[in-house]
């Protein structure tokens, strides 16, 4: 625990608060009577994550219209996001599960890492307030957004897209064409084609970001102002 508590930034008062974070349901079924599973926390956790968030996007990206900003927070909250944040913290290794959730792969399973993390940053809320909860969720948060092409998020594949249906027989199609780095930062490479034709090239640290890079080289390349 000690070693996790270093990952989190985080000493806690309550040792117990951390240890009903790491208890999935699987575990407490299993044992009976003793730690309730972390279902409880996880819901209050999914509230401060959100509230965080929300702040934090409100306040640096005073241009963006609420339906960006939505688009926004939901890619950083989001199971994936979630489940990344918690690999590297090494959740997976401090995490209690029954025998056969272990067994399955439970420690690696997506849902439950993410799960993890949201109970666990209600445990910190609750151990030391919203000041402590907060910047241990913006660590993260900022990384990701430094991971944006573009710091006023603009939807460049709708923009494309709606330049190209002004001409019904023209198709666009993404293609992803290369994939480097380890599981919890990875680069991807995508290739946006009209019809059979090549007409941009992006990369980002998900296939989303990926394509609005590609989505974006292709207006840059046609002379559209952005």
């Amino acid at each position: 625990m000690e070693r996790l508590e270093q990952n989190l930034k985080y000493t806690f008062k309550n040792k117990e608060l951390l240890k009903n974070a790491l208890a999935h349901s699987s575990y407490t079924n299993e044992k009976k009577g003793g730690l309730t599973s972390n279902e409880r926390l996880e819901f209050l956790g999914d509230s401060v994550l959100s509230i965080i968030v929300s702040e934090y996007i409100y306040k640096n990206f005073p241009n963006l219209p609420e339906g960006q900003l939505t688009r926004l927070r939901a890619s950083l909250v989001c199971e994936k996001a979630l489940c990344t944040f918690s690999k590297q913290l090494s959740v997976g290794d401090y995490i209690l599960l029954g025998k056969g959730e272990r067994a399955n792969g439970g420690a690696e399973r997506p849902s439950i890492l993410a799960d993890a993390f949201e109970a666990i940053l209600a445990a910190i809320y609750l151990d030391g307030g919203m000041e402590p909860a907060k910047k241990h969720i913006l660590r993260f948060i900022k990384k990701e957004l430094s991971h944006l092409e573009n710091e006023n998020f603009k939807d460049y594949k709708t923009e494309l897209q709606e330049i190209i249906q002004r001409n019904p027989e023209e198709k666009l199609t993404y293609v992803l064409t290369g994939e480097t780095g380890p599981d919890h930062d990875k680069c991807f490479t995508v290739e946006v084609h009209l019809n059979s034709n090549v007409i941009g090239e992006g990369s980002g640290h998900s296939k989303k970001n990926a394509e609005q890079a590609a989505a974006k080289k292709a207006l840059e390349l046609m002379g559209i102002e952005l």
